[in-house]
Parts: structure tokens; sequence; C-alpha cells
């Protein structure tokens, strides 16, 4: 039975606890007075340096610390929270990134010029030297006085604390560090040697402290470990508090005024003493901690990736099972496949829903980088988010990532203006970028919006006919023209930056969207701003589909997009000839004949349907000679070869072990009218 490697469950727990600091440090930019955002800054940046020291990422540890000693001091009302000492650790997460993925690894002084940085943010002077070493005792140093209380502190670790990387030496290291403290150790527990597990924990401690701190600062000591522990904490008089044996006394720092460049020494490990038993344990604790960690289970994608492949390979086979079924008499078989039938689209159901992600994990990575480029341009720029509970197969919520990240950015450089240019054309200082997600029958539709200068048509027809890509005067309409822009290459940038003028970046967000079988919506107002919107299938694995027959082919659209399905009599077949609207519902809906864009060369069925579908924006009918039924799609990819054929979005494999194609319906509609427009000029 294989076990997960310490490390990599460290690395897991330091990605969340670095996106919890970052998503912090962003909140506390727009309220830098809000204390509850500092002690969550700080208990984040004290638990990343207590794992990490525990699981061997003593750089680190060392590192963290200095911030987490900011923080401490703007808890402490000792320096105000400013916007440099945001962005100033906002830079030393990213070091802190890279140290938990290679923590060997060379990363040259960029360690001392950031902790030199922070030192400029919290008001003092950067290091002499690198080598510096950490403050004086605080015995040496001016403080004023501050009232000692004493506490008595028990607290036991779960058995397999230190198999989960526990270590309760570093936990006793930072009582000692708040002031005074004698440790007595319990061993009462400990099993006979011939029953002892080595890698089990069986001692408890009693520890008593007096310190200048509060009960707040204990609680700290035990943040990351306090849902599997058992802990009290009791105020005590001074008589009580010299109750326990001494252990090796050991200099203890109090709030530095500046911040050194130096690692953090190892703390000398406590001598421990046998004392009598602590009170029985209580039992209900340990409980509900054992509940709350049976609520989530950390899985590897690439086994839901598996699963997933899995569930589709028994929805083939499901299928063929019915299809053999409803062919035969039996009774007993037919009771079992729709039996199977039910229990596989329970088991779909339920591995898709484990499969979509709310889009809120994309979005969250878009304050950081609106955050930078503000700083980076000069402007004033308010990101709002919108519809971040709508959820998207994790699939695509990863292939979007980039794609998102060169339309803000565009938006960003192209997009708004500077806070003079606003000022002047009468607008607000701050510029506005819009993320938002909304779902649309089977689609999920996300925008990125801005209230810039919108986009220029004419620079773009100008440099589109320089680049060969449009004929000098050819006719576009303002969509086609708009569209021009994720052509290769293309940029209107009068100069190479950092963020844009290479021509890169929204062609690779086109093939992106376009793989994903999604689509791509371009609005812009001059002077007003641009709205890109992305549609996007909800999921890429499988879908329920409705099986239709057109000549002697059979196709899948998506149910999704299906709204209803009527009969085409063949006298309204002759009489819509020469305009195909049919009249639903006192309103016209226009429709496309398969058969002819197919070009199937069959003679039409007597009883045909038309199968009416919404795009998002309109309705269409789809006239099919035949509709089979609701199947349950797994979605295969097209082979290169198909690439260009943008009519179908996948193909999948149908009970009979035959191939049936999926019809991507807004593509489909987009050809059918092109094809409605070229039959009507020809006639």
């Amino acid at each position: 039975m294989s076990t997960l490697d310490p490390v990599a469950v460290f690395r897991m727990e330091a990605a969340e606890c670095l996106e919890a600091i970052e998503a912090g440090l962003l909140d506390l930019t727009h309220e830098l007075d809000n204390k509850d955002l500092v002690d969550a800054v700080f208990r984040g940046l004290h638990t990343l340096k207590g794992s990490g020291a525990m699981f061997g990422f003593e750089a680190l540890a060392a590192f963290t610390h200095h911030c987490e000693t900011a923080f401490d001091r703007v808890r402490k009302g000792e320096v105000a929270a400013t916007s440099e000492l945001v962005a100033a650790v906002l830079a030393a997460q990213d070091h802190m990134r890279a140290l938990v993925d290679q923590p060997d690894a060379d990363h040259g002084d960029i360690g001392q010029k950031l902790l030199a940085q922070l030192q400029a943010a919290v008001g003092g002077k950067a290091p002499a030297q690198a080598a510096a070493t950490v403050s004086a005792p605080a015995a040496v140093r001016e403080a004023p006085a501050k009232k000692r209380n004493s506490w008595r502190i028990r607290f036991s670790l779960p058995a397999n604390s230190m198999a989960n990387g526990t270590n309760p030496l570093g936990l006793l290291d930072e009582l000692r560090d708040l002031g005074e403290c004698t440790v007595r150790a319990n061993r009462s527990a400990i099993p006979p040697l011939d029953e002892l597990t080595p890698t089990e924990l069986h001692i408890s401690w009693d520890v008593t402290l007096t310190s200048e701190q509060d009960r707040s600062a204990i609680d700290d000591v035990f943040i990351f470990v306090l849902d599997d522990m058992e802990l009290s904490v009791e105020e005590i008089n001074g008589a009580a508090a010299a109750t326990a044996a001494p252990i090796e006394a050991k200099p203890t720092s109090a709030p530095i005024a500046g911040i050194s460049a130096a690692p953090v020494p190892p703390a000398a490990v406590p001598e421990f003493r046998p004392v009598e038993a602590v009170p029985a344990r209580r039992e209900a604790p340990v409980a509900v901690s054992q509940a709350k960690a049976a609520e989530n289970v950390r899985v590897p994608a690439e086994r839901l990736d598996e699963l997933m492949d899995r569930v589709g390979e028994l929805v083939i086979a499901q299928s063929r099972l019915s299809q053999l079924a409803s062919a035969s008499a039996d009774i007993a078989l037919r009771s079992v496949s729709e039996e199977i039938e039910r229990l596989s689209g329970e088991l779909r159901d339920t591995m898709m829903v484990l499969r979509m992600v709310p889009v809120a994990t994309l979005f969250s990575r878009f304050r950081r980088l609106v955050h930078d480029l503000a700083r980076e341009t000069g402007k004033v720029i308010e990101l709002v988010t919108e519809g971040e509970t709508t959820e998207v197969d994790k699939t695509v919520i990863e292939r979007l990532a980039d794609p998102l990240v060169h339309l803000v950015r565009n938006s960003i450089d192209h997009g708004l203006e500077t806070p003079a240019d606003r000022l002047a054309a009468g607008k607000t200082e701050a510029g506005t970028v819009t993320l938002s997600a909304r779902q649309a029958g089977g689609e999920v539709i996300i925008s990125i919006k801005d209230d810039g200068r919108g986009i220029n048509r004419e620079r773009v027809r100008a440099k589109a006919e320089s680049s060969g890509l449009i004929h000098p005067g050819q006719a576009l309409s303002d969509s086609e023209l708009l569209q021009l822009i994720f052509a290769p290459g293309f940029s209107t940038a009068a100069a190479i930056t950092n963020l844009s003028g290479r021509g890169v970046g929204m062609d690779v967000v086109k093939k992106t969207v376009e793989a994903l079988r999604g689509a791509i919506d371009i609005v812009s107002v001059p002077g007003q701003g641009s709205e890109v919107s992305l549609r996007i299938p909800l999921t890429l694995a499988i879908i329920d589909g409705l099986l239709v027959r057109v000549g002697s082919g059979r196709y899948v659209i998506p149910l999704s997009a299906v709204e209803e399905c009527l009969e085409l009599s063949l006298e309204e077949d002759l009489r819509s000839r020469g305009r195909s609207f049919i009249s639903l519902r006192d309103s016209l809906v226009p429709f496309l004949r398969l058969r002819d864009l197919f070009r199937t060369g069959t003679k039409p069925d007597v009883h045909q349907k038309v199968v009416v579908i919404s795009t998002g924006t309109e309705r269409v009918g789809l006239v099919v000679d035949q509709i089979i039924g609701d199947h349950q799609t797994v979605i295969k990819s097209m082979s290169k070869l198909h690439n260009d054929v943008a009519t179908f979005s996948g193909a999948t494999i149908l009970g009979d072990g035959s191939v049936a194609l999926i019809l991507d319906v807004g593509h489909l509609v987009a050809a059918g009218q092109q094809q409605e427009a070229q039959l009507r000029v020809a006639g």
C-alpha cells in the first residue's frame, strides 16, 4: 500500500497557506487599518514558518520568520501597515514559493534584497552585512514594563503526530520564546519496550509559562495542530507558577525594532523529567477532531482523470447492453439493463460533480496580477469579480488560466487610460476591470470587461492592411474587424513593453478557446470600454445528448442546447422553401436542413423532425430525418486531420461500435447562415 510523501503533503499545504496569505495581503491593501486581516496574515506566516521547520525546510522557516516579525510589530501597534509593507511581503511570498519548490537551489542574494526592502518598509535600516546576527536578548534592550502573566499549559498530541511530520520539540521551543518556561514530561503512558512502536508518540507535557504575552500568543504556538490535539491553558498566580522543575535557561528575544537578515539559530533541545500522571484525557475532543479530518480527503488529480476514463468506458458498455436488451424479448435482461443504465447515470453525475470547480479558484489568481500591474503602470485599477460560484470542469479551469492572463493584461495595457487621461475624459481616476462568469445552458460564459478607451477600429484596420491580413478597403463587418486582433502576430501597441507589443498572446487565447470547443465574442464602444466573452462548454468528458439520424448517418446534439422537438410535414417543408422559417407560438424561428448542409444525397423522410436549439443569443431549428432518443455521450477528440472541421466538436462510440459525430451548434448555425446567404446570392 503506497503512502503519500510527507514532503509532498507539506508542499500542498504550503501552497494553500501561501494562497491564504496572498489573499489576506491583497485585502489589506484596501483596508490597511483592519486588525483582523493583519492577524490573519500573521497567523498564516506563523503556520508556514512552523510547518517548514518541522519538515526540514530551514531556509524557508528562517526567511519567513522575518516577515512574521514585521507583521508581529504591526499587530502590536509598533508600526503601521502600509502599502509598501504589503508590496514587500508579496514580493517575499514569491521567494517563499521558490524555497518550498526548490529548497536546495541557489537563490543568490534575492533573500537579502527582499529583507532589505522589508526592513525599509517597517521603518528600519537595511542590514549592513548579509551575515548580520539576530537582535540582542531582551535583557539588554530598553522596553516599557509590561504585566507578566503566569499560565499552566497541558497538552498532548495524537499518537501518529511524528509520523505526520509534527515535531513537539518545536512547539516547546516556541513556548520558551514567549518567556520564562518550565516543562514537565508525563511518560506514564509509554508502553513496555516489546509493545512500543517507535513512530508513535506517548508523551504529554505540563508547562508553566511566565510571560508578558497574552493568551493569543499561546494559541498561536499551537495554531497548525490545534484541531488534532488536546490543549488546556489556565492562568495561575505567582505562587503556583514555581511548582515545575526548570529546564536550562535560554535567552529570549523581545519584539525587535529592526529585522535581521540572518537565519534563526535552532533552539536547544529541552531536558524532560518524569512527573506524576496528567489527569485522564478527554475522549470527546479527539472524536470531534477525527470527524473533522474525515470531512475532506485529498485525492490527486490524476486519479480523478483515471476514474473519469473508467466511467466513460462503463457508459459505452452500458449503451451496448441497452441496445442488446432492446432487441431481446427477455424481460429479465431488460430489467437488468435498465437498472445498470440508472446506476451508470448516477455514477456519471457524481463523477461530473467531483470534477466541477468554482471559477473563484481561477478569478482569485488575478488579484495579485492586477495589484502588480497597477504598481508597474502607475494606473489606478479596481478588480471586480462576479459569479464566482459558477462551476466549470477542472480541466477547463486549468486551460483557461493562461488565456485569461493575456486578456486581463491586454485590458489593462490597451484598454485602461492613465489617471490623468481618465480625469480629462470625465471618468473616475480608477479604472475598473470586471471578471464575470455565468452559466447559459451547457456553456459557461466568462467575460473580461473594462471601462477604458475601447478598441480603435481605424488602427486595427490599418495594422491588418499593413500586415496583409486583409486587402486595402476590404468590406468587413464590425465583428469580423474586431476578430482580427486574434490573428497571429497582430498588435497595435506603439512600443514593446513588459506587457505587450510583441504580437503574441491573443492568438494563443483563440487557439486555446477553440481547443476547448469554445468561441470568443467581442463588444467594444469607443470611449466606454470593451468586453471579451469566452463561451466554453461546462465539461469536456461526458454529456447528455440527443441522438438523431440525418440520411444514413447518426449525430449527437448536446441536450443542454435542445429546447423542443417538432414534426415538419412535407407540406410545410415545401411551403418553407426559399425562406426556411417555421411559425412557433406566434414567432418565426429559422431552421437549417442538415440533409442539405451535410450533402447526404438522400431523399427526405416523410415525417421529418425539427430540433429547436438555443445558441445563447438566438433560437434555430435543425431539420433531421429521425430522432432516435437521448444518449449518454462520452466525448472523444477528433483526429488532427479534422482540426479544420468546425461543425463537429468531437465524436462518440455508440452501443453497436459505430461512431456518431457530436454537433457544435454554435459553429453549425454560423455555417448554415453562411450557406443560406450564398444560396440567396446565387438565386
